[in-house]
Parts: structure tokens; C-alpha cells; sequence
């Protein structure tokens, strides 16, 4: 009998009976997960702090929660915390070894509870004004492959081809209690620093993200970065998150052994790049974002308009050395 999937994207399901991974019915209003785990809670004393919707609206860290059956947290969840809690901790060199599926499951399952809540908050607002609640087809075809590829969690499941994702570890000399998360649901994209470590994740790009950044990948290997340098890896990832242009397909193949999930040619309906033009004002403006801490403007920013400012990269299109730079490290908490 071949392995069954849920999809809560096909009837659009968001009960609070209902386990937001397995579809399974809760015995009780207590069968909870916390999105962001306790202990990266605890660390980093996130409970209380702010947490902003898309909606403007505000609640806290440890109010995002998403319904989940017992067993599920106490055979998959926990130990998947406890796994990626030892390698963070232990910094970056146990985190490079972690497992890319493992990462990802781990990042998709934080997106994808951050949707949940965004998802139960759009439901409630709409329900209040008597209009029933929009979501594009495409938003659930993307969401509904996410939820389908976290169901690794619980079924036995094989990536077959290019990996759905785009994964990267980078080692950061942070500043002591660093924590900065970041992410951009539609796009589904991700960074988080922390420790001696930053990651970049594109959880359905099939890797298309890593090859476009190739050459500034290749050059930044084997440093440990400079915060600003990082931050700067999140706003062209973050960036070309936004000019991609394709829909991911992905053919999904239910069978008694396993779930084998293999990624479609992204050709799309033209020939066109599967990336927009990149423009290098709309890029200053997200790079301001992300370079706050240091205080710089998007006057600064794009002053050459053909050529950004970057700690990255110098005129002659050579790599930056972290030592070289000469700025505070910049730490920086969610609020």
C-alpha cells in the first residue's frame, strides 16, 4: 500500500484540531509546538520579544505556536531539536556536517509554522468582516509542496534529482549573543545568525539560487566572514529570492517503501532567465535593510549607481579579507 500524503492545502485545513504535520485528530487543546524551539528561547530570551505578522499586527515569540500531535513532537520534533541544539551550540564546524535534509526540515519546519500562524490570522480577520479568505492557487501550490516535503519527518521519503533547496552554512565572527533571524514567507526564503555561524536557506529553488551566486560563494569559502559580509550574502540571496521567477514543479510518487519526490526542469512557460533583471537601486534598498546595524544609507549604498558599495567584492572584483574590515561586529536581536 502506497505511503499516504496530507495536504491542508486541498481543503484548506488550519483547524486547531488538527496536527498541523500529519493531519492526524488532536486529543486535546494542549498538543502544541512551539515554532521557535524552547531552548533557542531560553538562549536568547526571545519569549517576550515582539514578533511582526505580515499583517502589521504583533505577538510574541513564544505565542507562535502550531497545533501537533503528541507523538509527533515526542518521536520527530524533539529529536530533531535536540540534534540541531547540539550542533549549534557546538558552533559552526558541527553545524557545516549537519545534514542538508536535516537542515532543512528543521528551517522548513519554522517557515512553514510562521505561515501557519500568518494563514490563522488572515482566516480569523476575514471571518470578522463576513468575507471568506483569499489565497492564490499559486501560494498553495508552493505551500502545499513545502508541507509535502516536511512530511519526511513522518514518512519515509526520497529526493530523487537536484535537491528542492539552496543551503548554506557560513562561519561568522559574531558578536557575543547574537541572534538575528530573518524571512520572507512568499519567497520562502530564510537567514539566521547566531554563535560563530550564519545559514542561507532557499527551501524550493532546486538549487537554482546557489548556482546564480556561484562566483561570490567560491570567493567567500573557507573565510570567516565578517558580519557585515554575511549580512550582505542575505541581501543578494534575498534579493534574487525575489527575482525568481519560476514555479517549482515536482513530481511526487507514492509507493509501499517510500515517498520519492523528484524535482521538474524549470523551464517554465518562456524562454526567459529564470531570474528577473537585477536592479541595482532595488538591491541598495534591501541591502540598507540588512546593513542597519552598521548605518548606512541607500545614498551611500548606491552612490555608483553601476556599482554598489560592498564588503564583499572590491573594484577589481576581488575578494574582500575579512581583517581588512574596519567596523564594530554589529550585533543585532529581533525586534
Amino acid at each position: 500500500m502506497a505511503k499516504s500524503l496530507y495536504n491542508p492545502f486541498h481543503k484548506f485545513e488550519f483547524s486547531p484540531d488538527t496536527c498541523f504535520l500529519s493531519g492526524s485528530r488532536l486529543n486535546s487543546s494542549e498538543e502544541v509546538m512551539h515554532v521557535f524551539s524552547t531552548w533557542m528561547m531560553m538562549q536568547f530570551n526571545l519569549e517576550e520579544r515582539p514578533f511582526k505578522l505580515l499583517d502589521e499586527s504583533i505577538i510574541t515569540y513564544k505565542s507562535l505556536c502550531v497545533p501537533c500531535a503528541s507523538e509527533v513532537i515526542d518521536q520527530v520534533i524533539d529529536p530533531l531539536e535536540k540534534e540541531i541544539e547540539n550542533a549549534f551550540k557546538s558552533g559552526y564546524h558541527a553545524v557545516k556536517e549537519l545534514d542538508k535534509l536535516r537542515l532543512f526540515q528543521w528551517i522548513g519546519k519554522i517557515v512553514y509554522g510562521i505561515l501557519y500562524n500568518e494563514i490563522k490570522t488572515g482566516i480569523k480577520q476575514q471571518l470578522a468582516i463576513g468575507e471568506p479568505f483569499n489565497f492564490s492557487q499559486s501560494l498553495r501550490h508552493k505551500f502545499g509542496n513545502l508541507h509535502t516535503m516536511l512530511q519526511s519527518l513522518i514518512l519515509p521519503v526520497e529526493f530523487d534529482g537536484p535537491q528542492p533547496w539552496s543551503i548554506h552554512v557560513f562561519h561568522v565572527n559574531n558578536a557575543v549573543d547574537t541572534f538575528t533571524y530573518r524571512d520572507e514567507i512568499n519567497t520562502q526564503i530564510f537567514s539566521i545568525k547566531l554563535n560563530d555561524f550564519g545559514i542561507i536557506a532557499c527551501l524550493q529553488d532546486n538549487g537554482t539560487n546557489t548556482i546564480y551566486h556561484k562566483n561570490i560563494l567560491v570567493k567567500a569559502a573557507n573565510h570567516k566572514l565578517h558580519p557585515i559580509q554575511f549580512e550582505e550574502l542575505c541581501a543578494r540571496f534575498f534579493y534574487s529570492a525575489y527575482l525568481f521567477n519560476r514555479l517549482p514543479e515536482y513530481t511526487i510518487l507514492p509507493t509501499p517503501d517510500a515517498l520519492y519526490i523528484e524535482a521538474m526542469p524549470l523551464r517554465g512557460i518562456s524562454n526567459k532567465p529564470p531570474f528577473d533583471l537585477w536592479q541595482n537601486k532595488t538591491y541598495g534598498q534591501v541591502l540598507e535593510n540588512f546593513w542597519k546595524p552598521w548605518g548606512y544609507s541607500l545614498l551611500e549604498i548606491v552612490k555608483n549607481p553601476e556599482k554598489p558599495m560592498s564588503f564583499l567584492i572590491d573594484d577589481q572584483d576581488l575578494f574582500i579579507l575579512p581583517q581588512n574590515i574596519d567596523l564594530p561586529l554589529g550585533s543585532e536581536l529581533p525586534g
